[in-house]
């Protein structure tokens, strides 16, 4: 078997190139030069090539194999610097990798800004992100395929999740703004609704199979995502419940109106971190959560954004969720 390179051969290779010479090499390494050009003659003789160029020049210089093995030896080095890291942090307790599972219903806004903190404070923790549906997120979670997730409430009671609220949203019913239910101009009754399209979600989990939340129309086309169900309601095929914070800029710009339909309820929807109770969260999914239990609980509240459909113009001004 041939000799591999070691950490400390590579380690003098990257020094001397940098350096410039053998001697200063052995100033920055605290080493006798001899040492300095042993070590490199020996990487020389098990990488079979010469690395630098030593005749007719005061100092030595990189031939082209040792340009493309500096590359490499700094890669390797870089890598083994990682995993020390990790190393280290898994001695201090820290999650090596994190899996999140995110609701619809969580602010876009929101879940970037807290990844973006996340990322800064954890830069070893490797992170898994789901988005789902409904009861795809606790679906997640029960099945240990997400060690925490942030969405709705449990849809069947489980000992085995531990669920703490840490935030509310909602849903507002919206058509485009050339659909039949926007265009009447006055509040919505029941039999307003009842014949036009109405689009809905399908749960993929499985958890609400036979439940409809808010489905109040005889004609329904039920779509496998809110993202489906988001454009469908924009190109005018249907109205439906999209989460606030989602239409927020198209009913700010008028490409949504929201329609007044006291038929449709508009209570706050609890967000919840959910976990298994036989997995409590390390350092990195403790701050996540403490993380955004502080950013979610900052939402506006129903009644705030209800004050503002009442706002003079054309347009309706939502404020940003989440900020």
């Amino acid at each position: 078997m041939d000799a591999n390179p070691t950490l400390d051969q590579l380690q003098v290779f990257i020094v001397v190139a940098e350096t410039g010479s053998f001697s200063a090499a052995a100033r920055a390494l605290n080493r006798a030069q001899s040492v300095v050009s042993y070590t490199i003659g020996n990487l020389e003789a098990q990488l079979e090539v010469q690395l630098f160029e030593r005749s007719g020049a005061r100092q030595p210089k990189l031939t082209d194999a040792g340009r493309a093995m500096l590359v490499d030896a700094r890669r390797i080095v870089a890598d083994l610097q990682v995993m020390r890291s990790r190393a280290k942090t898994i001695k201090r307790g820290l999650e090596t990798e994190l899996s999140l599972a995110i609701s619809v219903m969580v602010p876009t806004d929101a879940l970037v800004a807290e990844l973006s903190e996340f990322r800064r404070e954890f830069p070893s923790v490797a992170l898994n992100l789901n988005v789902g549906e409904l009861g795809r997120v606790m679906d997640l979670v029960v099945s240990g395929k997400a060690d925490i997730a942030i969405g709705g409430a449990l849809l069947k009671q489980d000992d085995s999740i531990v669920a703490d609220r840490i935030g509310h949203a909602f849903m507002l019913p919206v058509a485009a703004p050339d659909h039949p239910l926007a265009q009447m101009g006055r509040p919505l009754t029941l039999a307003d609704v009842r014949e036009e399209t109405q689009l809905v979600v399908t749960d993929s989990s499985g958890m609400t199979s036979g439940r409809d939340f808010n489905v109040l129309s005889f004609k329904i086309w039920r779509v496998s995502d809110v993202a489906t169900k988001h454009h469908l309601v924009k190109g005018g095929l249907g109205w439906g419940g999209l989460p606030a914070s989602l239409v927020r800029d198209d009913v700010r710009d008028g490409n949504l109106v929201v329609l007044e339909l006291d038929a449709y309820e508009q209570g706050e929807y609890p967000l919840y971190a959910l976990r298994r109770a036989a997995n409590p969260p390390g350092p990195a999914g403790q701050w996540l959560i403490e993380s955004f239990a502080r950013r979610l609980s900052t939402c506006p509240s129903k009644a705030h954004f209800d004050a503002t459909l009442k706002v003079d113009g054309e347009r309706q001004a939502y404020p940003q969720a989440a900020e």
